[in-house]
């Protein structure tokens, strides 16, 4: 009885133990599917969008910082990169550099004019066309893409239209006739040259990336300009969006065509980095603004000039040279005429001349009008940001100006001063008589004794002006 008891107590523990292992197992099995679900969303990060700024005149700090920033976002392997964009335009080579970034670039980019207000202009236009998405926020535009010839000449007038014999002008027919000759294209031969270039080189970015190259070209030859609203409806931009997350939002999805692949933007949930320029682009920034530029020459010639003029004061010296090396190297990146940087050192070598020679004036007023005209046309060119403020070269040329003046009026009042050293600044002095004496006597003069002859009776203590002086003997007369 006891045995069989024992016996059935040990089965139906075992029983438990199996009924609870079962229900163990059934109970952990579905925790495992959400586990996994929490390690496949970890395994793919959203990823990130890279965000670039364009802001201001587009020159070689701005090219260095967009071809750097591209590059970076390939290596953190961002899934877009974002050129926000506000610029006048720039240097065609920099424009250049950052659309051969663009075009090789495997993460995709976006352009994107923005904040309300702002525009693509020149440079800015060809930059927007090359992107793999074009965009503009609402009240911006775009477009006055027309090359700016560095050289600032001025077109030439059209050529009239030549007429065959016998066949009436247009103006007669009231109308295009028939027999009449295309009128020849206005301006010279080398700015038919680089407009026909910037055409050929918008159309070849319109066609790749499927937007209208018609207008692009009339961007060019015309100077044409679109609003953000007007941009959209001829196909020149793929959307406009208020700000960076509607952008993100409104082109996810979207296929852009990257190299020789198609890919679909996954950009809703991407996390947006902004890469700011560093201080090697700030830098070059900074030295590659015309006016620094012209700053730093200017010290860089008056401090190796002062240390010449005061050998062994080191300081000019070293200040020049360094401001002057500086210089130079700004003046190798940017667009200089030649011709306005030797006037602006042959004027500045003639007001330094002045002090010299005694020109009354001819060198300085010649050195000051050699460095305004070097001023003026040293960065010869309309494109925006890449000039010398006017007023800037106006304060140094009266500065300049009134220091020539000052010289000339000293140097001339100084002519009419009387001489003060030898016997000439002698002349008109006081001496006193030593003892009385009618015509040949003794008296003191500047501490010294001297022989005197006067033409009337002095006494001991009276003072004798100086009419003359022979040698060693004064002539006097009573004062």
């Amino acid at each position: 009885m006891t045995r069989s008891w024992r016996r059935a107590l040990l089965l139906a523990l075992l029983g438990c133990g199996v009924a609870l292992a079962a229900a163990g197992a059934n109970t952990a099995a579905p925790a495992t599917a959400p586990e996994a679900a929490r390690t496949s969303d970890h395994s793919e990060p959203p990823g990130t969008a890279t965000v670039l700024e364009i802001n201001g005149p587009i020159g070689p700090a701005t090219s260095r910082y967009i071809v750097k920033g591209i590059e970076s976002a390939r290596d953190h392997d961002s899934r877009l990169v974002v050129l926000e964009m506000d610029t006048p335009g720039g240097l065609d080579s920099a424009m250049r550099d950052i659309i051969r970034a663009i075009l090789a670039s495997p993460v995709p980019v976006a352009g994107y004019v923005t904040p309300s207000g702002a525009r693509a202009a020149s440079a800015g236009t060809y930059i927007l066309y090359a992107s793999h998405v074009a965009a503009m926020a609402p009240a911006t535009n775009l477009g006055a893409a027309t090359p700016v010839s560095i050289g600032g000449e001025q077109p030439e007038a059209p050529a009239p239209p030549v007429l065959p014999q016998g066949k009436p002008s247009d103006k007669d027919k009231g109308g295009e006739g028939e027999g009449s000759a295309p009128q020849s294209p206005p301006g010279t031969a080398m700015e038919r040259k680089v407009v026909n270039d910037a055409v050929a080189y918008i159309r070849g970015l319109a066609e790749l990336r499927g937007r209208n190259a018609d207008w692009a070209e009339q961007a060019v030859r015309g100077a044409a300009s679109l609003t953000a609203s007007a941009a959209l409806q001829q196909k020149v931009i793929d959307l406009t969006a208020r700000d960076l997350a509607d952008l993100l939002a409104r082109i996810d999805g979207r296929e852009v065509r990257v190299g020789d692949r198609t890919v679909k933007l996954a950009t809703r949930n991407l996390a947006v980095v902004n890469v700011k320029p560093d201080w090697r682009t700030d830098l070059l920034a900074v030295i590659t603004n015309p006016t620094v530029a012209y700053g730093l020459m200017l010290i860089g010639i008056w401090g190796l000039l002062l240390e010449g003029y005061n050998p062994g004061a080191v300081l000019p010296g070293v200040v020049g040279s360094i401001c002057l090396l500086i210089a130079l190297f700004a003046f190798q990146i940017l667009s200089v005429n030649y011709a306005g940087l030797a006037l602006l050192v042959l004027g500045t070598a003639m007001i330094i001349a002045e002090f010299f020679f005694p020109t009354y004036g001819s060198l300085g007023a010649g050195g000051v009008v050699a460095f305004i005209v070097g001023s003026l046309i040293l960065f010869d060119t309309d494109v925006p940001g890449m000039h010398i403020a006017r007023s800037l070269i106006a304060a140094i040329a009266t500065v300049g100006a009134l220091v020539i003046a000052g010289i000339v009026y000293l140097a001339t009042r100084s002519q009419r001063r009387p001489v003060a050293t030898g016997a000439q600044g002698m002349v008109g002095d006081v001496a006193e008589v030593v003892a009385d004496f009618t015509g040949k006597g003794r008296v003191r003069y500047g501490g010294e004794l001297w022989n005197a002859r006067s033409s009337g009776a002095l006494r001991a203590g009276d003072m004798a002006r100086i009419v003359k002086v022979e040698g060693l003997t004064l002539w006097i007369e009573p004062q």
